[in-house]
């Protein structure tokens, strides 16, 4: 639950996962990853578990489907129990009253729909093609 797909999903796998001699296992996280990073990795789920999607609520024990060809990532559990959990979610209570991360967590959309700053959807200009880069 950072905001804002900061450069946290780029994590090591636990020493005590390691020392049972497990090299891989799958990382989920809204957060985005260098090229340098490793592993099994799904990135950018939306919506981000600090704006109250389903990663807020994953508790120990819980089972998630990865089906990759399908482009489907789904957390086992119930819509009943889903929708409850979801209802007893509390925000990180610290939100920035100003400033820049104010306007971030304000007004930055989600991986889904470009990471972007929703007061300039349809205010842009001509596409920039490849070859003006």
């Amino acid at each position: 639950g950072y905001p804002g797909m900061a450069e946290v999903g780029n994590m090591g796998l636990p020493p005590k996962v390691l020392r049972k001699g497990i090299t891989d296992m799958v990382r989920i996280s809204d957060a985005r990853m260098s090229g340098t990073a490793y592993g099994t990795v799904v990135l950018h789920t939306s919506p981000e578990a600090a704006a109250g999607g389903p990663l807020a609520v994953v508790r120990d024990g819980d089972m998630i489907e990865l089906d990759v060809p399908n482009r489907r990532l789904h957390l086992d559990i119930s819509d009943a129990e889903l929708a409850a959990r979801l209802a007893e979610w509390q925000p990180l209570p610290d939100q920035p009253a100003s400033g820049y991360a104010w306007l971030h967590q304000r007004h930055v959309t989600g991986a889904d729909t470009g990471a972007d700053l929703d007061f300039l959807r349809g205010c842009r200009g001509n596409p920039v093609g490849k070859d003006s880069h």
